[in-house]
C-alpha cells in the first residue's frame, strides 16, 4: 500500500512539475503527461504493456472525449458532414492501408499477416491527441479541423472491422459471411435502442435530475447514461467510445449538451492525462535507445507517406494550405494500434518482439504529433502561403480604432456607418471573399480568425476601441466573444444578438454588451410608423 502511495504521489507531483515546466515553454501538456509514464516506468518498474486496469482507465478518457465530440454533433450535423466523415474517411483508411501493405509486403519483405496489421494499424490516427487539441484551440471549427474530425471519427468506427478481421485471420473456422452478420446486426440493435428506446430514457434523467437542482444527481446521471452507453456499445463487440459518441449525440438535441459538457471537462481531461501517462509507460528507454535509428526511420518512413495519402485526398476538393494542414494533423499513429498490436500479438499473428517494436513506434509519432500540430499553420505554409491567421498578418500599429468581425450583411452596414463618421476601423472575416471585396471597396481587411490569440495581438486588440461582432452564427459569436474577453477583461465588445435564448446562453460572459436584433428593428419599426403618422 505504501509503495502504491509512494508511486502515485511522484507521479502527480513529476507530471506538475513538468507541466509548469513545459508550459512556460508553451509545449503540449500531453508530452508532460507521456514523460511521466516514462519516468515513473523507469523508476519503479511500471510496465504500461501488461497493466490492463491503467489501459481501461485511458481508454476511458478518450470515452468522454467522444463524449464530448458527440454533444457538438447533432444527427442534423451528421447528415451535413457525410461527405467529410465517410467519403474522406473511408478513402483515407482505404488507400493507407493499401500504400502501406505494399511497402510492408514487397520494400521490407515482411509476411501477408503481419503487413496486414501493420497496414491495418497505421492507417489510424491519434483520436485523443488531435480532437483535444482541436477543441482547445477552436480549430475544430475551421476547414482542416472540420475535415481532420470526419475522418478521425470514422477511423474509430473502422477499428470494430478492423478488430473483427484480425478475430478472423487468427480462427480458421469462423466465417466471414457469419461474422460480418453479426456485426451488422449487433449495430442496427445498438444504433436503433439507442435512438428509440435509450432516447427516452436519456431524455427522462436528465429532466429528472435538473429538476431536483441538486448537482450531484445530475452529474450522476450523465455518467450513468456515459458509461450505460459504452457498456452496451462494448458488449455487443464495438468500442466503449462508439457508444459514448451516440449518446452524446442524443443528448445533443437537448436543452442540456452545454451544461452537461461544462459539467464533465475537468473528468475527460483527468481521465485523458492518465491515458498519455499509460502512453508513455510503454515506452522502455533502453530499448528505444539501442534500436533509435530503426525505429526512427519507420515511424518518419510511415508518417510520410500516410500524410501524402490523406493530402491527396483532401487536395481533390480543397486547397493546398487545408490540405496539408489536414495531412500532417493526421499523419501520425493513433492509439488504437495498441489495441490491434496487443490482440495480434496474443493471437500469434505477429511475434511478440515485433508487437512491441511496433507499439513504440506509435508511441514516438504520437510523442512528435503535439509539436506538429502546435506549429500547423507555420508548416503548412511552406507548401503555400494564405491570408490566414497570423502567419501573415503585420501587426497594424495602430490606437483607437474599432475591430469589425465579420463583413456579411450587417458587417458591410457597420462598415459604411464608420466610414461616414470617419471612424478608425479595420475588418477581420474568415471568408476570403468578403476580404476581396472589403479591400476593392477601400477598407483595411484581413482573413483569419479572431478567436485566435496570435491574430488578436496582431490586431493591436488591447489597443482598440471596441470590438464588433456582425457574424450570423451564434456559436461564432461566442467563439470569439470568450477569445476577445480572455486575451482582454477591459476590451469593449459589442454583440450583436437575435434572441433572449441567446442573451440567456452568454449570460455567462457578463462583460459583453448586447444590441438585441428584434429589439432595436421593433424601436425603429414603431418611430417610422409614427412619424408617418404625423
Amino acid at each position: 500500500m505504501e509503495n502504491l502511495l509512494l508511486t502515485i504521489f511522484f507521479t502527480v507531483a513529476i507530471a506538475t512539475v513538468l507541466n509548469i515546466i513545459l508550459k512556460r515553454f508553451s509545449i503540449s501538456h500531453i508530452i508532460g503527461y507521456i514523460a511521466t509514464g516514462t519516468i515513473i516506468s523507469t523508476l519503479f518498474g511500471f510496465n504500461g504493456l501488461g497493466n490492463d486496469s491503467l489501459d481501461l482507465i485511458g481508454e476511458f478518457g478518450i470515452v468522454f472525449l467522444m463524449f464530448t465530440i458527440g454533444l457538438e454533433l447533432s444527427l442534423e450535423k451528421i447528415k451535413k458532414m457525410k461527405e467529410l466523415l465517410l467519403t474522406n474517411g473511408l478513402l483515407q483508411v482505404l488507400f493507407s492501408v493499401v500504400v502501406i501493405f505494399i511497402l510492408s509486403y514487397f520494400l521490407f519483405h515482411l509476411n501477408f499477416n503481419t503487413s496486414l496489421i501493420i497496414a491495418l494499424a497505421f492507417s489510424l490516427s491519434s483520436t485523443a491527441i488531435v480532437l483535444t487539441y482541436l477543441k482547445e484551440s477552436k480549430d475544430i471549427h475551421t476547414p482542416y479541423g472540420q475535415k481532420s474530425m470526419g475522418i478521425l471519427i470514422f477511423q474509430d468506427l473502422a477499428v470494430i472491422p478492423i478488430l473483427l478481421l484480425i478475430t478472423f485471420l487468427s480462427n480458421d473456422t469462423l466465417s466471414l459471411g457469419e461474422v460480418i452478420g453479426k456485426t451488422l446486426l449487433s449495430a442496427a440493435f445498438v444504433v436503433v435502442f439507442m435512438f428509440t428506446i435509450g432516447e427516452k430514457i436519456v431524455n427522462a434523467l436528465l429532466q429528472f435530475s435538473a429538476k431536483t437542482e441538486l448537482e450531484e444527481l445530475f452529474l450522476g446521471s450523465v455518467f450513468s447514461i456515459l458509461i450505460g452507453a459504452s457498456l452496451l456499445a462494448h458488449s455487443m463487440g464495438f468500442t466503449y467510445s462508439l457508444g459514448a459518441f451516440i449518446a452524446g449525440m442524443i443528448i445533443a438535441d437537448t436543452r442540456y449538451n452545454v451544461k452537461v459538457e461544462s459539467d464533465i471537462a475537468s473528468y475527460k481531461d483527468l481521465l485523458l492525462g492518465a491515458f498519455f501517462f499509460g502512453v508513455g509507460t510503454k515506452i522502455d528507454i533502453l530499448y528505444f535507445v539501442q534500436n533509435i535509428h530503426i525505429i526512427t526511420f519507420v515511424f518518419l518512413f510511415a508518417m510520410l507517406f500516410k500524410a501524402l495519402v490523406i493530402y491527396l485526398i483532401i487536395r481533390r476538393n480543397s486547397d493546398k494550405n487545408t490540405s496539408a494542414k489536414t495531412a500532417l494533423a493526421l499523419a501520425q499513429i493513433g492509439e488504437f494500434s495498441f489495441a490491434v498490436f496487443a490482440m495480434a500479438g496474443s493471437e500469434k499473428l505477429i511475434a511478440p518482439e515485433m508487437a512491441s517494436f511496433l507499439i513504440l513506434v506509435s508511441v514516438i509519432s504520437m510523442i512528435l504529433t503535439p509539436f506538429i500540430i502546435g506549429n500547423i499553420y507555420k508548416l503548412s505554409s511552406y507548401f503555400e502561403k494564405e491570408f490566414y491567421e497570423s502567419d501573415v498578418i503585420t501587426p497594424i500599429g495602430r490606437q483607437d480604432h474599432i475591430i469589425v468581425a465579420g463583413f456579411a450583411m450587417l458587417g458591410k452596414i457597420v462598415a459604411a456607418n464608420l466610414q461616414s463618421k470617419g471612424a478608425n476601423f479595420i475588418i477581420i472575416s474568415d471568408n476570403l471573399k468578403h476580404v476581396l471585396h472589403a479591400r476593392k471597396l477601400g477598407y483595411m481587411a484581413y482573413f483569419g480568425h479572431l478567436n485566435k490569440l496570435p491574430v488578436l495581438e496582431s490586431l493591436m486588440l488591447r489597443e482598440a476601441k471596441a470590438v464588433i461582432i456582425t457574424m450570423s452564427s451564434e456559436q461564432n459569436r461566442r467563439l470569439i466573444s470568450e477569445a476577445v474577453l480572455n486575451y482582454d477583461k477591459e476590451a469593449n465588445v459589442i454583440v450583436k444578438i437575435d434572441s433572449a435564448e441567446e442573451r440567456k446562453n452568454l449570460r455567462d460572459l457578463s462583460e459583453l454588451e448586447f444590441v438585441d436584433a428584434s429589439f432595436e428593428v421593433g424601436n425603429l419599426l414603431v418611430k417610422r410608423a409614427l412619424k408617418t403618422g404625423i
